[in-house]
C-alpha cells in the first residue's frame, strides 16, 4: 500500500492549517508554504471541507481553518478524506472481490496488519504531530 501524493499533501495541509492557530489561512498561502500548486491545494482542501476536517471562511479576512482541534483530528481520517478507506489489499475490505477467501492462509494476515495499521494513524493526532514536528 501506498499512499496517494495527495493524500500526502492533504496531511501538510492540515499540520499547516493546525499551527495556524486558528489563524484563516487563504489557498496560495498554504500552496507557496508547502510547496504545492494552488489548483491541486484548492482541491484537497475542498475535499477536507466536505469530510468535516477544514471549514472555509469568506471576505476579506478569509481562508481556510480546521474545523475542530488538531488533538480531535487524526493522521487516519486525513489519508481517508482524500483517498478514501485504507486497504492494505482489496480482500480485506470486501471477501466478495476474492474467490481464494475460502482457502486462503494470507487473509487473516492482511486484516491483522491492517488492523494494526490503522490503529496506528489513529493514534496520531496533529496535536501529537505539532509537538514533535521539529521547528
Amino acid at each position: 500500500m501506498q499512499l496517494t501524493r495527495e493524500a500526502d499533501y492533504a496531511v501538510r495541509c492540515v499540520l499547516y492549517l493546525a499551527s495556524a492557530g486558528g489563524r484563516p489561512a487563504a489557498v496560495g498561502e498554504i500552496a507557496e508554504a508547502q510547496g504545492m500548486s494552488a489548483a491541486f491545494t484548492a482541491k484537497i482542501l475542498q475535499k477536507l471541507v466536505n469530510a468535516g476536517i477544514a471549514a472555509s471562511r469568506r471576505g476579506v479576512k478569509g481562508g481556510f481553518v480546521l474545523a475542530r482541534p488538531p488533538a480531535e483530528t487524526t493522521l487516519l481520517e486525513v489519508i481517508e478524506a482524500v483517498q478514501g478507506p485504507l486497504a492494505l489489499n482489496i480482500c480485506v475490505v470486501d471477501r466478495k472481490n476474492c474467490d481464494r477467501n475460502s482457502r486462503c492462509s494470507v487473509h487473516p494476515v492482511w486484516v491483522e496488519v491492517q488492523a494494526d495499521m490503522k490503529k496506528k494513524l489513529e493514534s496520531y493526532t496533529f496535536e501529537r504531530l505539532l509537538n514533535s514536528s521539529p521547528r
